[in-house]
């Protein structure tokens, strides 16, 4: 190999997992030669800097989930390490609403769901606390999770960045990866920059997982399908209508939480998101539109599949999006007195879903290691919360790469 431009391992993608997971790597093993190839001019510039910026509890999992796990230990993990980085958060806690009595099991569940995964201090609540906690909330019963946050992840990947380079790391932007192909002693990844020679790769490719994956040589058992999430924001005079977090009771058997009210760090209160089919990997605008990435996913199978079982919840979805009153009357049944006067338009993200071809939703952290690579296929949300913990696994498994100098 070329000495200029071999390294240890080479992570492709500079969102928060990856950047976690080049962090954790570089300060592990000083020795290392340790790269991150970001296709943007910067890191962290799509779900990393379009979400909604919440501090998860690890409420909402499936009990002995990576999720589940990773999220509880990854919450506390994340809330010191802001601390330790004097990166503004706080642990202002949420309340997740029953509005009707046919919620109340499922609300139930969540309480269960909570004690499996070790989430602290959550307790059912009733109007009456609900109001000391949320005046202007309304519902039947609440659980109250105090142990939920708030912090910008733009600033927290910013730092691992830092972290990173400061360990001896290298971070390319502009980088985007073409293919990569084996040789004797590696791997070559064809960037537009020109090739890189690496050991070994891993890939977080986010929203285009499936695709950096297929270029590393692995046929990905899932596909993308991009969601746009779109929010409003309250008008400051109005700000006082929410206190901190306001949640809905979700639909146990969609991978979304529903529009719901969130008090950001800088102060302002988002609200949505809806969850609407993106005809864009990074689609962000309804007008945001690829052709090609439209017709690889219209192509799939397991998206027509998945779409046969949810095309009522889509279309009420877009419904939403397209008519502020829909999304106000949907917000109203957790706080009467929001209007759509009260609203202006805000900010997207769009959330990578992996769909396998039975067109499952997949859940779960799905991770898969092969000799010379590891594919982070599906890293949904509470990824930045998790990023922490699911670097430092991915680390783990690739211990052996570095110790070995294989």
């Amino acid at each position: 190999m070329n000495a200029d431009t071999a390294f240890d391992i080479a992570v492709v993608g500079g969102g928060i997992v990856g950047l976690s997971t080049a962090r954790t790597l570089a300060e592990r093993h000083p020795g290392a030669r340790i790269a991150l190839l970001e296709k943007e001019a910067d890191v962290a510039q799509h779900q990393t800097g379009h979400n909604s910026g919440v501090i998860h509890s690890g409420i909402y999992y499936r009990p002995g989930s990576l999720r589940a796990r990773m999220a509880v230990e990854g919450s506390a993990r994340m809330m010191a390490f802001c601390e330790e980085q004097d990166i503004p958060f706080d642990r202002c806690g949420k309340v997740i609403v029953a509005t009707r009595e046919d919620q109340l099991p499922a609300l139930a569940e969540l309480e269960r769901r909570a004690a499996a995964n070790g989430v602290p201090g959550v307790r059912m609540v009733g109007p009456e606390e609900l109001a000391d906690l949320e005046p202007h909330a309304t519902g039947i019963q609440a659980l109250h999770v105090p142990s939920a946050g708030i912090v910008n992840y733009s600033l927290v990947a910013q730092a691992y960045r830092q972290r990173f380079e400061q360990a001896g790391g290298e971070v390319r932007t502009n980088a985007k990866v073409i293919a990569v192909a084996e040789e004797p002693r590696g791997l070559r990844l064809e960037t537009v920059q020109g090739d890189v020679r690496s050991k070994h790769v891993i890939t977080c490719g986010g929203l285009f997982a499936d695709r950096v994956s297929a270029a590393a040589g692995l046929k990905p058992p899932v596909k993308i399908a991009p969601f746009r999430g779109e929010y409003y924001e309250l008008v400051p005079e109005k700000r006082y209508l929410t206190r901190n977090l306001i949640y809905p009771v979700a639909n146990p058997a969609f991978p979304f939480l529903g529009v719901h009210f969130t008090r950001r760090i800088n102060g302002a209160i988002e609200v949505g998101p809806n969850a609407v089919f993106a005809f864009k990997r990074q689609g962000y605008r309804w007008r945001d539109v690829s052709v090609g990435d439209t017709l690889e996913i219209l192509g799939y199978a397991g998206f027509w599949r998945m779409s046969a079982r949810y095309w009522r919840t889509g279309l009420g979805e877009m419904y939403r999006s397209l008519y502020k009153r829909a999304m106000v009357r949907e917000l109203q049944k957790l706080v009467p007195a929001v209007t759509g006067a009260d609203l202006v338009r805000a900010g997207a993200g769009v959330r990578a879903q992996a769909l396998d071809r039975q067109g499952k939703l997949i859940e779960d952290f799905h991770i898969v290691r092969e000799a010379r690579v590891i594919h982070v296929l599906n890293a949904p949300s509470p990824a930045a919360t998790a990023s922490l913990s699911i670097g430092a696994a991915i680390a783990d498994m690739a211990a052996g790469w570095v110790a070995a100098g294989a």
